[in-house]
């Protein structure tokens, strides 16, 4: 029934279309944006070749994707160290 009204309605068939190309788009470039960022090649490939309508971003940034670590006491003291010393340039 379904396949038989887009194929009387041509229109209706480019709009589900096009709308089913932008979540495979959005959801591809979150799924590549946050492998490469994490250095992830294996899921940067895998992402990058396979489109399943962004099923398989989506369940890297669900189940895959790591937690970033917490910083170190020693970090955030650095970060503040920096950012007070900028502050007090700009006076």
């Amino acid at each position: 029934m379904f396949l038989n009204t887009l194929y009387e309605q041509p229109f209706l068939f480019l709009v589900f279309f096009f709308i089913l190309s932008l979540w495979s788009m959005l959801w591809k470039g979150f799924g590549l944006w946050f492998s490469a960022r994490n250095e992830q090649k294996g899921w940067f490939l895998a992402i990058l070749i396979i489109d399943l309508a962004g099923l398989l971003p989506i369940i890297y940034l669900i189940w895959f994707k790591p937690k970033k670590e917490p910083e170190s006491s020693e970090e955030k003291v650095f970060k503040i160290k920096t950012t007070s010393k900028r502050k007090n340039r700009k006076r």
